[in-house]
């Protein structure tokens, strides 16, 4: 692409065509170049607009042309583009500049005569509304051609100065001579002897005479991404695949990593400098890139560009949303295999569909993805939900908390081996950005990964500033995460705070928090058992039935893609009322619950992050009825699936049932005494010993536990490592 920003463009020529002087079948190369030029000044002249001509006068640096409009104008045109783009894009460059200076008018020289305006050299962005290609499937054959892939941009260099054309100047003789650079990757062949004549009485130039002159060449910016396999479409088992990207000029410095982006450009190849191994000399061996020509960036993490709905998909759409009972059928189609957990369900549901994205006119943004934590007993089906939401939603990374730390979470900044530079390189995150995170055995994740997510969950960005990178990524997706207890399982004669052993901070920033335990009740096995005996001896009629189950697996997953689009939904007035209200007596209710309780607090606490949590489960909901407006029936709805969630998760365990009494709160207090007299402020104390020393005292260990609670809620002690040391406060 470098190659194409000189004044005369026919350079490039040289080394694009045959050995042999063949000129590919072209047979004269101005009349293709008189052919562009009339596609720009005359297409779409039937109704009275010209776009390319329009375009030029508006934007003098670059031209957008979809090659869908050059085949309605001449098919052989398209062709050459796709064929042999290398050769026949700088001519559309040249023609494109030679249409601009005709366009405008003639402006007024420095002696006052009128004279053609100058224009500089004009990119070409090439788009086409043709089905993309895997990476995978890029072969050999490719090579020269017009490809269009579509991926994740994982990693971005920096701005280099890339040259068009290098002025070498001979050291005996002080002639110059300009040498064009090949584009893209390409470099510049330095000739070895100097063409100047030698006159009588001169010494004749040596060989290898030249040497570059920096200050006289011409140069273009240029800038190299890394392009990944999008998630979802990477088989199983396999490792995603990567491939270099070469922009310039306009295109530079338009994407971040995390980006989503579909690539128009030229399957291209060049040999890899500081290699190593069995490659390292080899001639024959090049390494792929591709030119690019044409960058579209998705939309909201689509990228897939606009969504190709045809009309009869959406009327089925449409018909479905007008149907009675919307909500529960979809919630029906959530995990098929799993027996109960209907609210779950109903909870999973709303997470893939998402509620509305808001941007003030201050410039925040209000996130409008659901977090939804599980936690509870073991095989209660929790890891089935996450591989269910990651299947089915559009777009979804899974990861498991023991295997992933902070930068594979969110970014890392990596050193490349070749140039030795830092470059960015985003994490599970930003590759699910505007999809689904599934994190399972997220209590098993370090305490310092953990924090790294927060920022991701609520601003839904990630920042960072590393080895001199300052930069912020988008994060924008939605958290499904599932976690046990400390001890394995869910201890109904523990508080609430000993069964939820994460910090306020991360779990206020979950909207539904579901407390998922494995009881044991005659009845309810039996139909468990049951339904898991049944899913068993069908498992052969299902294999049979797999193309059916996957039509019903994509119609869903092409339901919610159409959803997310096509509707945004806003509280109405009646529901806003409603809304506050209830928000208003759920903070009484938790306050006075605190004051009985003597001053301890709720694990979770109940703040506006959970007003909002509502406001996006009733958006949510009022979406997959493509309804415009989330009404007060909608706000029920989400107010129950709070309350039977987050709400009984904050008032779980013993503490639930138990009220304190005026002889336990006695107890309680002498505890305390007796816990300030044994340490000083400051001092530290195993949790262990201090419960043996006060139960040689004669106090049990739940009153300890709880007077322990009730002093940490006040500042008195802190509980660190775990909740093991006790350390004393001022």
């Amino acid at each position: 692409m470098s190659g194409w920003d000189e004044g005369n463009v026919f350079y490039s020529d040289q080394d694009l065509v045959d050995q042999n002087g063949e000129d590919n079948g072209v047979a004269n190369r101005l009349v293709v170049q008189g052919k562009f030029k009339e596609f720009i000044r005359s297409y779409g002249e039937l109704n009275g607009y010209f776009p390319y001509r329009a375009a030029l006068l508006q934007n003098s640096n670059f031209l957008p042309v979809n090659l869908d409009d050059l085949d309605n104008f001449d098919m052989e045109m398209g062709d050459l583009i796709r064929k042999n783009p290398a050769e026949y894009v700088p001519l559309f460059e040249a023609a494109a500049a030679e249409v601009a200076v005709g366009l405008r008018a003639k402006v007024t020289g420095d002696r006052g005569d009128m004279e053609e305006p100058t224009t500089g050299d004009i990119q070409l962005l090439l788009s086409s509304k043709q089905n993309s290609v895997s990476i995978r499937s890029l072969t050999a054959d490719s090579i020269s051609k017009l490809v269009k892939i579509t991926g994740i941009i994982i990693a971005a260099s920096r701005t280099k100065a890339k040259a068009t054309s290098v002025t070498l100047l001979c050291k005996n003789c002080k002639s110059t001579k300009v040498v064009p650079c090949r584009p893209g990757l390409g470099g510049a062949v330095m000739p070895r002897n100097c063409d100047h004549p030698t006159q009588p009485g001169e010494e004749p130039c040596p060989l290898d005479p030249f040497v570059v002159a920096p200050d006289k060449s011409k140069y273009i910016d240029q800038q190299t991404l890394k392009l990944q396999e999008n998630p979802e479409d990477v088989p199983t088992g396999e490792m995603p695949r990567n491939l270099l990207l070469a922009v310039d000029r306009t295109l530079v410095q338009k994407i971040v990593p995390g980006t989503r982006v579909t690539v128009v450009g030229i399957y291209s190849i060049f040999q890899a400098g500081g290699g190593s191994g069995p490659q390292k000399g080899a001639v024959a061996v090049r390494q792929p890139y591709v030119r690019v020509l044409g960058l579209e960036q998705a939309l909201d993490g689509k990228s897939r560009g606009a969504l190709d709905f045809d009309d009869a998909e959406e009327q089925r759409f449409k018909e479905f949303s007008r149907s009675p009972d919307v909500y529960n059928k979809i919630c029906s189609m959530i995990g098929p295999s799993i027996f109960g957990h209907r609210d779950v369900k109903k909870a999973v549901a709303c997470l893939l569909f998402g509620g509305s994205r808001k941007f003030l006119p201050d410039g925040v943004r209000l996130r409008g993805d659901i977090n939804v934590l599980l936690l509870g007993d073991p095989s209660t089906a929790k890891s089935q939900f996450l591989k269910f939401a990651e299947k089915t939603a559009p777009i979804a990374v899974y990861t498991s908390g023991k295997g992933s730390s902070a930068a594979g979470l969110t970014a890392s900044v990596i050193r490349d081996a070749s140039s030795r530079e830092f470059y960015l390189e985003g994490g599970a995150m930003v590759l699910a950005d505007g999809g689904v995170v599934c994190i399972d055995e997220f209590d098993k994740m370090r305490p310092e990964d953990r924090v790294a997510i927060h920022e991701a969950m609520e601003q839904q960005t990630i920042s960072i500033a590393k080895a001199g990178i300052t930069t912020v990524l988008n994060s924008r997706a939605a958290v499904l995460a599932a976690a046990n207890p400390p001890s394995g399982r869910y201890d109904d004669l523990k508080t609430a705070q000993e069964n939820i052993e994460l910090q306020t901070t991360i779990l206020s920033r979950f909207d539904l928090i579901f407390i998922v335990k494995d009881t044991r009740d005659h009845s309810r096995d039996m139909e468990i058992a049951r339904h898991v005996v049944n899913v068993h001896a069908t498992a052969t009629s299902v294999t049979k039935d797999t193309e059916k189950g996957s039509d019903s697996d994509n119609w869903l997953r092409r339901y919610i893609e159409y959803a997310r689009h096509a509707s945004n939904p806003r509280l109405s007035e009646a529901a806003a009322t409603a809304l506050q209200t209830k928000y208003v007596q759920i903070r009484k209710e938790m306050r006075q619950r605190q004051n009985d309780r003597n001053g301890e607090g709720s694990p979770i606490p109940i703040t506006v992050r959970q007003l909002e949590a509502i406001i996006r489960i009733s958006e949510s909901i009022a979406r997959m009825q493509l309804s415009p407006e989330a009404s007060e029936e909608h706000v029920v709805e989400a107010i129950r699936l709070f309350t039977v969630s987050t709400l009984d998760a904050a008032k779980s365990g013993v503490a639930a049932h138990i009220t304190v009494t005026p002889e336990m709160r006695a107890e309680i207090q002498q505890v305390e005494t007796q816990v300030k007299r044994r340490m000083g402020i400051g001092s530290r104390m195993s949790t262990r010993n201090l419960i043996e020393a006060l139960g040689r005292m004669g106090m049990s260990e739940n009153t300890v536990r709880r007077a322990l609670i009730i002093m940490e809620a006040r500042g008195e002690v802190e509980l660190m490592r775990e909740r093991r040391v006790i350390q004393r406060n001022a």
